[in-house]
């Protein structure tokens, strides 16, 4: 059935021949040659011109126009009223002078000073009114001395103690000292609150007693003589006399100011004053209601002293007393607490103590002690002033 197909004649295919490669003929390539830069034509910038600023119109500045002030429509001040003085000031104590040796003066009646409106004397020789606080011999406020030189000083002591102010053989004067501490200062404010006086066996205590708020008007003043008590009626001149030992007491004014004198020995003015609360602002004392702490303002005046008398005040009396006192400070202050303290207000057993009740032994006569002949100098160290009898 395949016949036709099989009968084909099978002819085999050419050999295979490689094609012949191309042949490449090499050609030279051709000379580099730059290219023309392209002509350029400079052309002339134009020339530069300025612009024109802008054209601008003035116009002119309205006028200034103050402003109204305001309308102050003026009120008459009110008139001046003086502030109210103290009352001791409105009416300020009177002194006379009562020594008949001075006859233009004597009798002459004068006003307190400022200073001292509440009680003050007249000194007949000049014939003014004086605070004793002031003269030689005064123990007065936060206790402030006046010593036989003149010179000022403070002694602070200690608050419930007590300290001699006079030390000599028939004259012994112990201070009883009451206070408050002032913890900032390291110290006491104190004042004088009574005085214990030994002389001649005899034992005189001169006090103020404690209150709350003061009245001048309330007698507050304590005077014993060798433990008895002395009752002064209240009016002023109104006095005291012990019946063979020549001491007396007379009331100054009707309450709360004595001079005491023993014969030959001493004269001692005791004022009973209070602080009040302004000194107690103005010192920062910070005295309460509870207490006014009433104390003694003393001015002493001595007819017979040892040279060697010692004491807070008495030393400034011996013969050899060079003061320590600095004038040049606010305040002087004296030390010596030690030295000067007593155990009790009649105890004579400070260092310094040297009573026996049984005289003077070499007795000076200090009445009338003329100050101008003191012999004064530079101090130690070129500050202060030291003066010598």
């Amino acid at each position: 059935m395949c016949q036709p197909i099989c009968d084909a004649v099978y002819t085999p295919p050419p050999p295979y021949v490689h094609p012949s490669p191309p042949t490449v003929t090499p050609t030279t390539p051709p000379p580099y040659v730059h290219p023309t830069p392209p002509t350029v034509t400079p052309t002339a910038s134009p020339p530069y011109i300025h612009p024109s600023p802008p054209t601008v119109t003035p116009t002119a500045s309205p006028p200034y126009v103050h402003p109204s002030p305001p309308t102050v429509t003026p009120t008459a001040p009110p008139p001046y009223v003086h502030p109210s003085p103290p009352a001791s000031a409105v009416n300020p104590k009177h002194a006379k002078c009562k020594n008949k040796n001075y006859p233009t003066c004597y009798q002459r009646q004068f006003s307190c000073p400022e200073s001292c409106p509440d009680y003050c004397e007249v000194d007949c020789v000049t014939c003014k009114p004086v605070c004793d606080c002031n003269k030689p011999g005064a123990v007065c406020q936060d206790p402030r001395f006046v010593g036989a030189d003149g010179l000022t000083f403070y002694f602070h002591g200690k608050k419930d103690q007590d300290f001699c102010l006079i030390a000599d053989s028939n004259l012994h004067i112990n201070a009883h000292f009451i206070g408050r501490r002032n913890a900032n200062m390291g110290r006491d404010f104190t004042w004088v609150q009574s005085l214990g006086i030994l002389f001649n066996n005899h034992k005189l205590y001169i006090g103020a007693r404690k209150t709350a708020t003061w009245n001048d008007a309330s007698d507050r003043l304590s005077l014993s003589f060798d433990g008895q008590p002395i009752d002064l009626n209240e009016a002023e001149g109104a006095s005291w006399e012990s019946s063979s030992n020549g001491v007396t007491i007379t009331r100054s004014k009707a309450t709360n100011a004595v001079e005491i004198e023993a014969e030959n020995k001493f004269k001692i003015k005791a004022v009973v004053v209070p602080i009040t609360e302004k000194e107690s602002m103005i010192h920062k004392y910070g005295i309460t209601q509870e207490d006014c702490f009433a104390h003694l303002d003393l001015s002493f005046k001595f007819y017979s002293l040892s040279e060697d008398v010692n004491g807070v005040l008495g030393q400034t009396y011996a013969s050899n007393y060079v003061s320590r006192v600095n004038i040049g400070a606010r305040m002087s202050v004296l030390g010596g607490e030690r030295e000067f303290h007593s155990s009790s207000l009649f105890a004579t057993d400070c260092a310094v103590a040297k009573f026996n009740g049984n005289g003077n032994g070499d007795g000076i006569e200090n009445q009338g002690m003329d100050f101008a002949d003191l012999n004064c100098a530079s101090g130690i160290n070129g500050r202060g002033v030291v003066c010598k009898r």
